[in-house]
């Protein structure tokens, strides 16, 4: 039998909002932003979300952007896709960036990305002179392109 893993989460700050799946099946966790912030040109902004978790042993946090985000407020993750290691307890903090160069605002509660939990490998590093071989061999990025 397959027993669904918990996530613990702490509220950090007292208005912070619980993290929800909009549907039932959805993969991510939208999380929200605790407090109101101004995004800046050119800049990283931490927007907090309020809420610390505790993911599961052998599971990671990807933090990843909300499409509504870049669509509606032209504003995605400044690292593309975050890691929330199994060990982290403190505040999930968004790493904000425009994508126009303009001033933006996100109001407190606004949905700003979404938290998935995966299981993770943690394989046994091996040092070797030859790597096996296979199809793809060398070939690079667009190598299995029709082109």
């Amino acid at each position: 039998m397959n027993q669904q893993p918990i996530l613990a989460v702490r509220f950090t700050r007292p208005h912070a909002d619980l993290p929800t799946r909009a549907h039932p099946t959805d993969a991510g966790l939208d999380l929200y932003a605790a407090e109101t912030v101004h995004v800046i040109p050119n800049q990283v902004t931490l927007v907090p979300t309020g809420v610390a978790v505790a993911i599961p042993a052998g599971h990671v946090g990807l933090l990843i952007a909300r499409s509504s985000l870049a669509v509606k407020k032209s504003m995605t993750l400044a690292n593309g896709v975050g890691v929330i290691d199994p060990d982290y307890r403190g505040e999930i903090q968004v790493p904000i960036t425009p994508l126009d160069g303009c001033r933006n605002l996100i109001q407190a509660g606004t949905r700003i990305a979404q938290l998935v939990i995966l299981p993770i490998a943690l394989p046994r590093l091996d040092v070797v002179a030859e790597l096996p071989e296979s199809v793809r061999g060398l070939g690079g990025f667009g190598s299995s392109d029709d082109a």
